[in-house]
């Protein structure tokens, strides 16, 4: 990774390989972005490096392709971000906008975290591990949103919709996002731990 790319066009990045989605709106007015929130997905669960996730982000997913498409039939959401697991990153929604990735959610007391966040999805499944390229995709990636938004905390999925979801799940090292970032905890959730060896 040679230097952190952090030009930026109407809130696309130029560092993503941009694929628009047609699920996302407005922000609520005067409203600052900032919360990274981290995310994982895989299509069908376990399978890596298809395009099933850029098909479902753009409506274009065939829902009888694979049996475990039937419970998500009809779903119509996004993530600003993907981070695939050789590390490519590819954006879906403006940061400019509000993608529909985190549902029913509240982070400190106030709702509606997709008003306020950037959604990053890391291509993986809940509880295992990830890979370095995407470790080190996400940090670039952060570092390039604090240039363009107002961020203070970078949290899970898990943190925000306790009991309902649980990614990215113990498998996500927050302690060596920590580290790689360079940035104070507090930018972190207050308890990470590092995922068993």
């Amino acid at each position: 990774m040679s230097g952190v790319a952090t030009d930026w066009q109407h809130g696309w990045w130029s560092g993503a390989r941009r694929i628009d989605s047609p699920n996302h709106g407005p922000r609520p007015h005067g409203t600052g972005v900032t919360l990274a929130l981290i995310h994982s997905i895989s299509l069908p669960p376990g399978v890596y490096g298809g395009d099933e996730i850029e098909r479902l982000f753009t409506n274009r997913l065939d829902w009888s392709a694979h049996p475990y498409f039937e419970q998500i039939r009809g779903f119509e959401v996004s993530s600003h971000f993907v981070i695939r697991r050789d590390g490519e990153s590819l954006q879906f929604v403006s940061v400019r906008d509000r993608a529909w990735h985190a549902g029913r959610s509240v982070w400190r007391g106030r709702e509606n975290c997709n008003d306020y966040s950037v959604g990053i999805e890391l291509e993986g499944l809940e509880g295992e591990s990830f890979e370095a390229a995407q470790y080190a995709s996400l940090v670039q990636l952060l570092k390039a949103l604090a240039t363009e938004l107002p961020l203070t905390e970078v949290v899970g999925h898990e943190h925000v919709a306790p009991g309902r979801k649980c990614d990215p799940g113990a498998g996500f090292d927050w302690k060596r996002l920590q580290t790689q970032t360079g940035w104070v905890e507090r930018f972190f959730p207050a308890a990470f731990a590092s995922p068993a060896a």
